[in-house]
């Protein structure tokens, strides 16, 4: 007997997902594991390096197709997130799952016409659908009625509002409660400790280059270095544990003295720390990009520029127009506002 998928449907199945662009199809999909998911968007983009390139829909149909394929043999619930609007496209899906006997689900989003096209009126380049193509995919999902797709042959047929019982929603917050508790070691492991606050300020493409240097000397005190390297390419950080003298955390990033230019080449300064607070910052630094007076400190020679709070506070999303009679001295630093974010 084939087991059911959360309550209604069958696990393995072909999850098909039917409507518009804009009508939320890939936020319904994000609820099923990223493994489950074959975006016609995602393949278009590696087949075409852009999710929106329409030149590369055949192509992009053809890699899904094998990958579906391959997943059916394995008897793995595939979720299609395609408009599917084509009864043509249906087909072909409905004949793949047929050949590997694995049950078929469609599942209508009938999102109201007026919605799909003002998300569609925010996309840039061809990310953007022509409306035409968005109204005429908006009335043929308004014709494939749960009914009508049964008698295409489908397994299951529903409207997504009818699928409430299957806690798609609460599928999502499981995951994300199961990984955030994975990562702050709540669930019995290590976590990722300090990692935590590196993906926090500069994102998890960062913090996996992450490499920590406990015990250097370019610190003192509960502080740490860490490198970020790509094939020796790499930049060092340094933790602080007291970022502000006010106990909130934060990364500084190593920059030459800018005191260095007007030297002997024998009188190297350093360590010379910067702020950082983003990627953005990182970036800038490694360009050599970074502002003078951004906080910077050496601790060689002594030099130690002011932070530009009001540069800091709009980089930050202040504003800097705002009636706060708090004062400024007693703002949180850029710090605080991100180990809050």
């Amino acid at each position: 007997m084939t087991p059911l998928l959360d309550t209604d449907f069958p696990d393995p199945a072909v999850i098909v997902l039917i409507g518009p662009a804009g009508s939320g199809k890939s936020t319904l999909a994000s609820t099923w594991e990223p493994t489950q998911v074959l975006s016609l968007d995602h393949y278009r983009a590696l087949v075409s390096d852009s999710p929106g390139d329409q030149s590369a829909t055949g192509d992009a149909v053809f890699a899904l197709l094998r990958v579906l394929e391959a997943r059916l043999r394995r008897g793995l619930t595939s979720v299609i997130d395609a408009t599917s609007t084509n009864p043509e496209d249906r087909a072909t899906l409905l004949n793949t799952a047929r050949r590997y006997g694995i049950p078929t689900v469609a599942l209508i989003v009938p999102t109201p016409l007026e919605v799909c096209l003002a998300r569609n009126a925010t996309r840039t380049g061809d990310r953007h659908v022509p409306e035409d193509t968005v109204r005429a995919q908006h009335q043929a999902m308004a014709a494939a009625s749960p009914a009508h797709l049964r008698h295409e042959g489908f397994d299951y047929a529903e409207f997504t509002p009818a699928i409430q019982r299957l806690g798609r929603l609460g599928a999502l917050l499981q995951r994300a409660s199961d990984t955030r508790r994975r990562e702050l070691g709540l669930d019995g492991s290590d976590g990722l400790g300090d990692e935590v606050l590196l993906r926090r300020f500069f994102g998890p493409e960062i913090a996996r280059l992450a490499t920590w240097k406990d015990h250097s000397e370019l610190v003192t005190g509960e502080d740490r270095v860490v490198v970020l390297e790509v094939a020796g390419d790499y930049r060092t950080l340094a933790f602080r544990r007291d970022a502000d003298g006010e106990g909130n955390y934060g990364f500084d990033v190593l920059v030459p003295c800018p005191t260095e230019a007007g030297r002997d080449d024998d009188e190297k300064c350093g360590p010379a720390w910067l702020p950082a607070y983003s990627a953005t910052d990182l970036l800038r630094a490694y360009q050599g990009q970074h502002e003078i007076g951004d906080g910077l400190i050496c601790q060689g020679c002594g030099y130690e520029s002011e932070i530009d709070h009001e540069v800091a506070d709009w980089e930050a999303g202040a504003d800097p127009d705002s009636d706060d009679t708090q004062d400024h001295d007693q703002l949180p630093t850029p710090y605080a506002e991100a180990t809050r974010s």
